[in-house]
Order: structure tokens, then C-alpha cells, then sequence
């Protein structure tokens, strides 16, 4: 029995830290595309007001 606990400690340990890391790679590619739009929305403004 105290096998099958340590083991479940192992694998809920791992999977929160599994979690963890999927949230930050999630909040990356958020602030990643935010920050492209802006740059996009901003040259395209650019370049209305060159014509």
C-alpha cells in the first residue's frame, strides 16, 4: 500500500507540474499573438498614412 501511494504522490507531483507548464506555454502564445495584432494593426496604419 505504501508503494501505491508513494507512487500516486510521484505522478500527482508530476502531473501539477505538467500543468503548470502547459499554462505558461498557454499565456505565452496569448501575449504572442496580442503583441503581433498590435504591430500589425499599428503598420497597417503606417502605411494608410504613407498614401
Amino acid at each position: 500500500m505504501a508503494n501505491l501511494v508513494a507512487f500516486l504522490n510521484s505522478f500527482l507531483s508530476y502531473l501539477l507540474l505538467f500543468a503548470v507548464c502547459v499554462i505558461v506555454v498557454v499565456i505565452a502564445v496569448v501575449i504572442g499573438i496580442t503583441l503581433r495584432k498590435k504591430k500589425d494593426a499599428k503598420d497597417a496604419l503606417e502605411t494608410k498614412e504613407e498614401l
